[in-house]
């Protein structure tokens, strides 16, 4: 075994874990042959090189296959049968492992591995990554969050109970004026958190350099009023060389946090961002939907966020309970409780609740997830509250109030009127 390098000595022992909901007209044996096969030493047939013992040291493996149900319909086109097929279509959790010196601790060579071209195989029907297990040497090469929950908290002010916060409405074509105008507004009412919309970066209409000026501006004065500085998450997604230049804008004006697009950018991105942040970042995810809304093909949230939180995401987009998006409430929890558990005994991420969220939908957030480590963000929510922002970032207070006391929505709305007034506007609330 001379042949082999030192660099792979160090990490012969190292597995990556990968978990995998696999359907497949074959036997679930063979899919996971397969897929250890495809993504690590084989092919689609025996080439010379390929020996027991380049094999045992690089090869894939399955470590465990459950078996869970059949059923009549491929879940995705393109599926070949064997020719003796019943009709069947077989489902089951997969788990492979992959030597660690095969790619090393690299989030995107990991991606190919655990990802690759599986998705491709005509041998599967539907596949989807579950979760991941990582050595820790992916915590040596990548330092996580700089800041996350206890840092996003320290840098708001917000320590016993959710930061809420909205996002600027709409999405674009506010002229910098009227941005530092609502910014300045919110501020003043004692919001603690407004994030650019993931629409509205660096457009030629409305250029990142005016409207820091302009935000960081209506801030900073409203700070010198209340003695509370609003966290202002800019969005700096652009093209690598843009990055620094974007986020070094923010952080000399002032400003708290940067928020990136990560599948815009990558995960090499956020990673790259996080070498350099002075500040939050806010990571978030849209885009999310075409790689997870198929159930049998794609990424699970649970795999996703641990690579976010690798690379350095401080706040993560979970989605929000009852929200406009298609996801389940009990994903969203899940999403939620994924972000708060223990990764290398650290690297917190803050999961971000938003979407068609408004008072009413504290109390079914905290009643399934019993946390209160949560930014809360709500757009029309907040803004559309019919005695404006103040009053609905007030509601939001007085929402989760309600939930943690374990007080019935409408009978806390009973003794507050701006909460009454949510219900009134949004819907019957959580009774």
């Amino acid at each position: 075994m001379a042949w082999i390098r030192e660099g792979d000595k160090s990490m012969r022992q190292d597995r990556v874990t990968a978990v995998y909901l696999v359907e497949t007209a074959y036997t679930l044996e063979r899919a996971a042959a397969c897929i250890a096969g495809e993504q690590s030493t084989g092919t689609f047939t025996a080439v010379p090189g390929e020996t027991l013992v380049l094999k045992e040291l690089y090869g894939a493996k399955v470590e465990g296959i459950e078996v869970l149900e059949e059923v009549n319909t491929p879940s995705l086109p393109g599926a070949k049968t064997p020719l003796n097929h019943d009709g069947l279509y077989r489902r089951g959790r997969v788990t492979v492992s992959f030597p660690l010196h095969n790619f090393g601790p690299s989030i995107p060579n990991l991606m190919s591995a655990v990802a690759g071209n599986l998705f491709e195989l005509q041998e599967l029907s539907g596949l989807r990554l579950l979760d991941l297990e990582l050595p820790d040497a992916f915590m040596t090469r990548y330092p996580g969050p700089k800041f996350g929950i206890d840092g996003t908290r320290k840098l708001t002010g917000v320590y016993d109970r959710p930061i809420l916060g909205t996002i600027v409405k709409p999405s674009i074509g506010l002229t910098t004026s009227e941005l530092s105008t609502l910014v300045g507004k919110l501020a003043r009412a004692g919001m603690d958190f407004i994030k650019d919309d993931e629409l509205n970066a660096n457009p030629p209409c409305a250029p990142l350099a005016d409207k820091v000026k302009a935000v960081m501006e209506a801030v900073e004065r409203a700070a010198d009023a209340t003695g509370k500085k609003l966290m202002y998450a800019f969005n700096i997604t652009g093209d690598y060389d843009e990055l620094q230049r974007n986020h070094d804008l923010v952080v000399k004006a002032g400003g708290t946090c940067v928020m990136v697009s990560i599948l815009s950018i990558g995960l090499s991105g956020l990673a790259f961002v996080n070498q350099f942040s002075e500040v939050p970042i806010h990571g978030h995810r849209n885009q999310w939907g075409m790689l997870t809304r198929s159930p049998l093909l794609g990424i699970e949230f649970a795999a996703f966020q641990k690579l976010c939180r690798l690379a350095g995401a401080d706040q993560l987009h979970v989605n929000g309970l009852n929200s406009k998006f298609y996801e389940s409430n009990e994903s969203v929890v899940r999403s939620i409780k994924a972000c708060t558990s223990p990764l290398f005994g650290g690297y917190s991420s803050m999961p971000v609740v938003s979407s068609a969220q408004w008072a009413g939908t504290a109390p079914a957030t905290y009643a399934a997830t019993g946390t209160m480590d949560v930014m809360h963000l709500a757009g029309g929510g907040m803004l559309a509250h019919p005695d404006g922002p103040a009053a609905g970032f007030e509601s939001m207070k007085l929402g989760w109030e309600a939930a943690v006391q374990g007080i019935p929505l409408d009978r806390y709305a009973a003794q507050h009127p701006t909460l009454q007034r949510a219900i009134e506007k949004y819907g019957k609330g959580e009774g």
